[in-house]
């Protein structure tokens, strides 16, 4: 049984929280499946490749094959400037042959930040007294959604809550259920949000049930780190989170209760960067083998600056900070080792870092982010460090972001077609791994597109999309009937001048 002290404050809650039969069944002679020492063996084993063998592993990566752990640790050992550059572009290759020419949006709307673990890099720990703790009513949450759905334009949100007895499955299930409520007259249509994504704390297989049944979207959980010595250094005993397996095997329990979107991601700064593309892709690799669905997404984000974290005042920690140039380089590994995954940036880094990386295998980014409690309907416009669980980067308009993509002949897309027509799990995996989904997903990122141009873009922002949009028309034209029927063209382009027209929420 792993059983907290009764001393410690909550203990009670916590002990009830953690079922160790629903993470002991997958362990192999007691243990999980990242294995630190072999890990390091492969890294270390690994020489620097010639340029035949590079381009070996990248044609897997071009047909859509989860690498290997040696393939990705000799991907790490490139060191040739030029070869990099072969592995960015084949990474852009990658992203555009499985994701076509569009960048997937979404906002996190935060719903709660007590938390009754003690990170030491995160704002909402425990020890924290600084930090100003809220947890949003069911109204408060529906008036948030409205903000994003009906003012910025967002069809999408992930919903963000700390491990905390006031927010558990009950409290979630409910504030996914009000998101889904909230309508609002937009200028031709209606704003809501159609997509809604939690990142939460692991639960068991009941209180997942419980998600599912109201419709979750993709359940994400972070590792934070997959190296095990420094996962204990940063998440002290006594608390949830310091229980390694039960948040590594917290995925497979969401299959188990029927949740068959999950994404995975790691909090790079904490570790070896090296060790930790690693990790994700042996995650990955485990959620293959054992359901036959890998992670939805993977994420990638660097540690920032956090209320009272101790990290930041340890020269020993601060070591492992990732630099741009190798924060590229991560994206692009994982982009190759994991080409079917879509891969989603945020605002916690830099707009130039932003702009740079998301072309070499991104899929997804937030705009008009805000990360206090209560922050879009207080509409302050100003970042509270006491508010907040981390400081963000770029803090562009989600108008400003789809102008800029605009100028790059990028669509912005607000698709969420494939979730409700059945194109999840398993079924959304073997469409991504033969090239196929962003087929459907083109036309809908068409569909959705026009929508928000009609319903919140400014004259000018409107012009560029435009020429984006009869771009991207001209395309499925022109691959018709070689990849589009002249049916599905014709219901598309029928759907477009409804949409035209005011109607909403028409998909394929």
């Amino acid at each position: 049984m792993y059983l907290v002290n009764p001393n410690v404050p909550g203990s009670a809650w916590i002990n009830n929280v953690i079922k160790p039969e629903e993470y002991e069944k997958y362990l192999d002679n007691g243990k999980d499946f990242i294995d630190d020492d072999k890990i390091w063996q492969q890294i270390n084993d690994s020489e620097e490749p010639s340029s035949e063998r590079v381009r070996e592993i990248l044609a897997k990566s071009f047909a859509i094959q989860t690498l290997s752990p040696e393939d990705l640790a000799t991907l790490i050992k490139v060191k040739d400037p030029q070869m990099w550059q072969e592995m960015y572009e084949m990474a852009a290759k990658v992203k555009h042959k499985i994701y076509d020419n569009r960048i997937i949006t979404f906002a996190p709307l935060y719903c709660g930040n007590s938390c009754v673990n003690n990170c030491m890099y995160c704002g909402f720990r425990s020890d924290n007294a600084h930090e100003k703790r809220m947890r949003l009513t069911q109204e408060e949450i529906k008036a948030e959604a409205e903000v994003i759905a009906g003012k910025i334009g967002h069809k999408r949100v992930i919903a963000v809550y700390g491990e905390h007895p006031s927010t558990d499955a009950d409290y979630i299930a409910e504030s996914i259920k009000t998101i889904y409520s909230a309508q609002v007259k937009t200028r031709k249509g209606r704003g809501e949000i159609r997509r809604v994504n939690i990142n939460a704390a692991p639960f068991s297989v009941d209180n997942l049930r419980k998600l599912h049944e109201v419709g979750i979207g993709t359940y994400q959980v972070f590792q934070e780190t997959y190296h095990h010595e420094t996962y204990k250094k940063l998440h002290p005993a006594h608390t949830i989170k310091a229980n390694y397996p039960w948040r590594l095997y917290v995925h497979h329990r969401a299959y188990e209760a029927g949740i068959d979107d999950v994404a995975i991601g790691c909090l790079f700064g904490l570790y070896d960067w090296r060790f930790e593309v690693m990790g994700l892709l042996y995650h990955a690799r485990e959620l293959e083998t054992r359901f036959g669905v890998g992670p939805h997404t993977i994420s990638f984000p660097r540690i920032t600056e956090a209320s009272d974290s101790p990290l930041f005042k340890e020269a020993d920690h601060r070591k492992h900070f990732v630099s741009d140039a190798d924060f590229k380089k991560i994206v692009t590994l994982l982009r190759l080792a994991v080409p079917y995954t879509g891969m989603i940036i945020t605002a916690r880094e830099r707009r130039e870092i932003r702009d740079d990386v998301m072309f070499v295998g991104c899929t997804q980014t937030d705009a008009s982010t805000v990360i206090g409690i209560g922050g879009y309907a207080k509409n302050s416009g100003e970042q509270a460090i006491d508010e907040q669980q981390f400081m963000l980067g770029d803090t562009r308009s989600l108008e400003e972001l789809i102008a800029d993509l605009a100028k790059r002949g990028v669509i912005t897309s607000f698709c969420t077609a494939g979730y409700r027509c059945g194109r999840t799990g398993d079924q959304i995996m073997d469409l991504l791994k033969k090239g196929h989904e962003k087929h459907f997903c083109k036309l809908n990122a068409i569909l959705t597109y026009r929508e928000w141009l009609d319903d919140f873009a400014s004259e000018e922002t409107k012009k560029l999309g435009e020429i984006v949009i009869r771009k991207e028309i001209e395309e499925v034209k022109k691959n018709t009937p070689l990849i589009f029927s002249q049916k599905l063209y014709d219901l598309t382009m029928q759907y477009y001048e409804r949409i035209l027209n005011g109607e909403r929420d028409l998909y394929i």
